[in-house]
């Protein structure tokens, strides 16, 4: 019997991290290399992939990089082709890339809503069905961690964010995960979701500066926002022996908003 260092060791392991340049990406693909894992962490900005890449290596975790829209076949294919050449297998694919546009739902442009969801849901396809075909149903093995949000799991209240595709393209992350569990369970494979509340970010920048972080904080049963550390455990435990009997779950990691 294993002790429970060692199923939350993640050493020898590998991953692909997409959206990982920075925020909530960047927070788990640390977490993974700080168990051990090597990494290949994607985004569309080269020039940040490198600062970020710089900045992983200086904590002595191995990882390299690849820029692109995920959202287009070639390219997520080609991120999954160069990944397993670099790290010769995937075992963990963290699905983080994305986007969010504010508008009200009868004005909202339509090149919005393909933006959002060809980016919030047919890359998170795209990419995990390259990575089961080329490596984990092959090998029988594979973690697969879709980040969705709590915007995913109810909708906005009056005069509030107007963020329809936001919340339909997270919604639709849900029940991939879901639907995917079900299927590529007999291949070894979990499929897991984490779904953040607010933490502060690049994309919550609008929200915060509309509606403050004390505000926000206030809506929580804990009266805190997330932090750079809270996402670090969630994702271990879902790519980690630890969590090995788990799959097709939705873990909310939002200081208690969607308990009350």
């Amino acid at each position: 019997m294993r002790t429970t260092q060692e199923l939350f060791s993640l050493k020898g392991k590998t991953a692909i991290v997409t959206g990982g340049s920075r925020g909530l990406g960047l927070q788990m693909a640390q977490a993974l290399g700080e168990q051990g894992a090597r990494l290949v962490i994607s985004s569309r900005k080269q020039e940040e992939l490198d600062a970020t890449v710089a900045q992983l290596h200086a904590l002595g975790i191995e990882a390299s990089c690849f820029a692109g829209d995920l959202s287009d076949p070639g390219q997520a294919q080609a991120l999954v082709e160069q990944a397993i050449a670099r790290l010769g297998h995937v075992d963990i694919l963290i699905n983080n890339a994305g986007a969010t546009w504010g508008a009200p739902a009868e004005d909202y442009p339509l090149e919005a809503w393909d933006k959002v969801m060809n980016l919030n849901v047919r890359s998170i396809f795209l990419v995990s069905q390259a990575v089961g075909k080329l490596s984990m149903i092959p090998r029988r093995y594979g973690r697969i961690i879709n980040i969705s949000s709590i915007a995913g799991l109810a909708g906005n209240p009056p005069d509030a964010m107007q963020t329809l595709a936001y919340n339909t393209s997270k919604g639709a992350v849900v029940n991939f995960t879901r639907t995917l569990a079900g299927e590529w369970g007999r291949y070894g494979i979990t499929v897991n979701s984490i779904a953040p509340g607010f933490f502060p970010s690049k994309m919550t920048k609008g929200v915060l500066a509309t509606y403050g972080a004390d505000g926000l904080a206030a809506a929580a049963p804990l009266k805190r926002l997330g932090d750079d550390e809270d996402l670090k455990g969630a994702v271990v435990l879902f790519a980690s022996d630890a969590g090995k009997h788990i799959t097709g779950q939705v873990l909310a990691v939002d200081g208690g908003v969607t308990a009350v």
